[in-house]
């Protein structure tokens, strides 16, 4: 029953990557038409509801195959990894789709794209400073996951000058921490201090915790 519910859902991912790839090439081409016959500045009527057309179809259109195309990976992610990779992938591709749709509906708007970088560079420097702690596990967390050193369900040795020596089962893997099972009890690692520890393979298996 269940592999016949997995069949059954094949069909439908595999058009959501068609209907995908379907819109981000209409948002391309909306983009190429909007900056080439477009023109927002213009005396003439037509070039100037050419680039608002072009500008509203290209938004539409990229909006719609960013959230296509992410969950899609999402899914893909899931399956071939652990659960949260699907999360992580989808946050990290939403946010560089939407930063590249931005950046091209201004150029289709014909705003200074010079002004903007400087703008987005300050403002980029701010946030990394603020954030800097969540960047940084957020970007274990890829490492993590593309490099794999441990899988969920996994019992590990971890060697950290933070941590000390730890013999761990992998509950999970999340966002911004590694979710660990200890012999005194259940321990949430950051990400980026799991990224500069030591991982080894360990036999043994850790004490459960009193009920």
């Amino acid at each position: 029953m269940g592999r016949r519910g997995l069949d059954m859902n094949a069909p439908v991912r595999g058009r959501d990557w068609i209907i995908g790839a379907f819109a981000l090439a209409v948002a391309i081409a909306a983009l190429v038409t909007g900056t080439e016959v477009g023109k927002i500045h213009s005396h003439a009527t037509h070039s100037v509801v050419v680039a608002w057309v072009c500008a509203i179809v290209m938004l539409i259109a990229g909006i719609f195959a960013i959230r296509t195309l992410t969950a899609s990976v999402g899914r893909f992610m899931t399956q071939r990894s652990y659960p949260a990779a699907g999360a992580i992938v989808r946050l990290v591709a939403t946010g560089v789709g939407a930063i590249v749709l931005l950046f091209a509906l201004f150029a289709v708007l014909g705003v200074s794209l010079g002004h903007l970088l400087i703008g987005a560079g300050v403002a980029g420097v701010i946030i990394g400073i603020a954030a800097q702690q969540s960047l940084a596990n957020i970007f274990a967390a890829l490492v993590l996951l593309f490099a794999r050193p441990f899988i969920v369900g996994e019992r590990i040795r971890i060697r950290s000058g933070t941590l000390g020596v730890l013999d761990v089962e992998v509950l999970g893997i999340g966002l911004t921490y590694v979710t660990v099972r200890t012999e005194d009890g259940i321990l949430k690692v950051p990400n980026s201090a799991m990224l500069a520890s030591g991982i080894g393979q360990f036999e043994g298996k850790p004490e459960q915790p009193p009920a």
